[in-house]
């Protein structure tokens, strides 16, 4: 059933999508998934439940931040098998984002390059629809991805995450505190050590304040170096992060052959090493303490289950979604259990960072 549904996927639906340009393309399918009726979805093998942070995840496969940046089709994740979804980058008021052409597919390549700029419909817009999904208590689990507004200040743009955490940490069952991304002018900068400690006081501040306190990720460029990444985690676990997603889109073009790609950030098949290598460090700089959610390149349940064994405790693909289709969740999560079962492992957890103890 799955292999037929994919097929039909690249032999019907994306030579239809791919027609159109890419972001039009994307607002299609969100559509379209949207619009699906609330249907059930089938149970996954225990051994792929995992708990992190007193949370279940029924299966550590889960949706990238990017895909869904405003809760369009929660409903439609959860039916198609994702133990998790990382929704946004959300900011507290609406904005457009950058002018388009602003996504570009490099199909030869497996690969996207976005530099849409956080174009979010804000806080408010996205309250509702989380809070109404939220009620299902046997709903998968949701991260809400946090960004600040373009025209903010720099020195407001701590404010901006704070104002985050308090309208929407209710409905959040993890927070990532997005640092990372490319196409927002300056936002880097503030992975520096200095940098985050400061932004982090103030949104540790404004989570005591909920009446329940969601677990706190930072999310990571996957550009920076060793050394760096090291210092990075240093602070974000004395600062009281719980964890980290590893990582976002790239900058890098000569590494891969693509010089001539447009600019922007360049996420799918060429960042699967650098994705995890940047797993891998992150885990031996936190002595593996600290969950990490895998981020690039994600095409396969080989893919998925190297990054577990980088460190990972939880996956999440965007770019393989659009190039395989719907039917590569449930692909992942059934050739996961062969691997494991191969291997003799019987958890996920047992998977984590197995190739670097």
């Amino acid at each position: 059933m799955a292999a037929a549904a994919q097929l039909i996927y690249r032999n019907v639906l994306r030579p239809m999508l791919f027609r159109l340009d890419p972001e039009t393309a994307h607002r299609v399918t969100l559509a379209l998934l949207a619009a699906l009726p609330a249907l059930g979805r089938g149970g996954d093998p225990a051994a792929l439940a995992t708990r992190l942070w007193n949370i279940d995840f029924a299966n550590p496969l889960g949706l990238a931040a990017g895909l869904d940046k405003d809760a369009r089709a929660l409903r439609a994740w959860q039916m198609l098998g994702f133990g998790f979804a990382e929704i946004g980058t959300i900011t507290p008021a609406a904005q457009t984002g950058n002018e388009r052409p602003r996504m570009w597919r490099l199909p030869e390549h497996r690969a996207l390059v976005n530099r849409l700029g956080f174009p979010s419909l804000g806080m408010e817009a996205v309250s509702g629809r989380l809070e109404t999904f939220h009620r299902n208590p046997r709903r998968m689990r949701i991260g809400l991805n946090f960004g600040p507004n373009k025209i903010t200040p720099v020195e407001r743009v701590a404010d901006d995450y704070a104002r985050l955490v308090s309208r929407l940490g209710p409905s959040a069952d993890f927070i990532v505190i997005n640092v990372s991304s490319p196409n927002t002018p300056g936002l880097r900068e503030w992975q520096a050590p200095q940098a985050l400690a400061g932004l982090l006081e103030r949104i540790i501040e404004a989570r005591r304040a909920l009446a329940v306190e969601p677990p706190l990720l930072i999310k990571l460029a996957p550009d920076l170096e060793a050394e760096m990444v090291a210092r990075i985690c240093d602070t974000a676990a004395e600062r009281g992060a719980d964890g980290f997603v590893a990582g976002n889109t790239t900058l890098a073009r000569a590494e891969f052959g693509l010089v001539d790609a447009p600019p922007g950030g360049l996420s799918g098949a060429p960042l699967i090493a650098r994705a995890r290598a940047l797993i891998e460090t992150v885990y031996r700089a936190t002595g593996g303490r600290l969950p990490i959610i895998g981020v690039g390149g994600i095409f396969s349940a080989e893919d998925a289950f190297g990054h577990l064994c980088a460190g990972a405790s939880l996956v999440e693909l965007y770019t393989g979604f659009i190039y395989e289709g719907p039917a590569l969740i449930g692909a992942i999560k059934h050739d996961l259990m062969r691997l494991m079962q191969t291997g003799g492992w019987r958890s996920i957890s047992e998977v984590t960072g197995s190739a670097v103890k």
